[in-house]
């Protein structure tokens, strides 16, 4: 019975297969992602989830200590592993810590692409306030172009908190970064993983200390409210 419900689901995705090809939604984004992930031996093969960012994804909590197992990267693959039990998965970071998206951007297709990912994701709005909107787009977009000429799959990621920084104003830094990020997922009609709204709700009605190992860095607690929000991604039921 279990069987014959994803089967319906699956079908269902394919009569939004047009959409799925030329949209950031969420259910349907993925779609030809969950499809093979959803495949048996012998007919299935390796997805690769690919990370790439600063120090967040890399899986630094309260540096130098680097939590791996405790980060979004590796949550993720935990909670996809749940969903697609047979599927044969890879969670690879390539992010560095302290590095800023035209740093990112000059190594990616030697060290990114270079994993063939199936799914992308980018993250580096806490480090671009160093560089700047301007500068900060083109190396964004620098990376969304190569990775689409690849045929990967892209899912941008605005930005964690700061303590330094009022997540609740619209003239912060990471606001503004947020915004561009927006906008650009937008303007390719790729994914996006939008956890600097999700941490402003959070933060009307909780202690965003509770959620942060250090000023820049969140906890386990915080890198879960980022994985739940990718798994949305991966989901085999319609929202």
């Amino acid at each position: 019975m279990k069987a014959y419900y994803i089967f319906l689901l699956l079908i269902g995705f394919t009569f939004n297969r047009v959409n799925a090809q030329t949209s950031g939604n969420k259910t349907t984004y993925l779609y030809s992602t969950k499809m093979e992930l959803h495949k048996k031996w012998p007919n299935n093969r390796t997805i690769n989830l690919v990370f790439h960012g600063h120090s967040v994804p890399t899986g630094y909590f309260e540096t130098p200590h680097v939590n791996t197992l405790g980060s979004y990267p590796q949550i993720t693959l935990k909670n996809v592993k749940k969903i697609f039990p047979y599927a044969v998965v890879n969670s690879i970071t390539t992010s560095i810590g302290g590095e800023q998206s035209e740093q990112g951007s000059n190594r990616f297709g030697k060290e990114v692409l270079t994993h063939r990912p199936d799914v992308l994701f980018i993250d580096y709005a806490l480090n671009d306030r160093g560089i700047g909107l301007e500068r900060a787009k083109i190396a964004w977009e620098k990376m969304i172009q190569e990775a689409m000429a690849n045929g990967t799959k892209i899912i941008l990621m605005t930005p964690t908190p700061d303590l330094k920084e009022d997540i609740l104003s619209a003239s912060s830094e990471l606001a503004k970064h947020s915004s561009q990020i927006r906008l650009l997922a937008q303007k390719y009609q790729i994914g996006l993983v939008d956890s600097y709204r999700l941490f402003q709700e959070i933060a009307k009605t909780e202690d965003l200390k509770d959620y942060m190992a250090q000023s820049n860095h969140i906890n386990e607690e915080g890198h879960e409210v980022v994985a739940n929000a990718i798994l949305d991604f991966f989901s085999l039921e319609s929202k």
